[in-house]
């Protein structure tokens, strides 16, 4: 294990009493385990629960993906394990962000805008808006900052109107489009593949 991390609502801030504990970890398969028929697993489950930890490759390819959680793990303020590797790896983030990622988050929380009326839940809107502003502070700025402002808890506990909520999520969604800012593109495959296979021969 190179890198564990709380991610979720603990890490934005915005965590209740009956808020779960979202761990996420990396972990370095040996590089002679790919040279075997029985490849070392993408991904390992527990063993406390909700606690996933993806072999670094894995990892990577998920990050170039734009996987949010992904790039939460590379910038959660509760880091509970980080090797060398590990800080090597945090410091790597630069290289996964891009305008893609903003597309994704997009894509994604269009999705769930869709279903706007009441079979989307209050949590989830608010964590619709949560995302669509990590992604324009990304768009403007360069940086990815997963604090969240705590005015969102007013979606999850109802006191902002449901109809100004969503408003909010569409009018965030605009201001994506129009905005302009220093990320390339698309991100830096080739830095993030030159560090994966230098983690592989430091493995051997």
């Amino acid at each position: 294990m190179i890198l564990e991390v709380i991610v979720g609502s603990h890490a934005y801030g915005l965590a209740s009493s009956s808020s779960d504990v979202d761990r996420r970890g990396v972990f370095v398969a040996p590089a002679e385990a790919f040279w075997r028929f029985d490849k070392p697993p993408t991904s390992v489950e527990g063993p406390d629960p909700e606690q996933l930890s993806w072999e670094v490759e894995h990892f990577c390819r998920l990050g170039l993906k734009s996987n949010p959680t992904v790039l939460e793990t590379l910038v959660s303020p509760l880091v509970e394990i980080s090797t060398p590797l590990g800080e090597e790896l945090r410091e790597l983030l630069p290289a996964f962000l891009s305008r893609h990622a903003v597309r994704a988050f997009t894509r994604a929380t269009e999705m769930q805008l869709s279903r706007a009326g009441r079979n989307l839940k209050p949590k989830q809107l608010m964590h619709v808006v949560r995302l669509r502003l990590v992604g324009l502070t990304l768009l403007r700025t360069g940086r990815y900052d997963i604090a969240a402002d705590r005015s969102l808890l007013k979606i999850r506990d109802g006191s902002m109107p449901w109809d100004d909520a969503v408003a909010w999520a569409h009018r965030l969604g605009a201001e994506i489009v129009a905005a302009e800012g220093p990320l390339p593109e698309e991100p830096d495959r080739d830095r993030v593949e030159d560090w994966l296979v230098s983690v592989r021969r430091r493995s051997l």
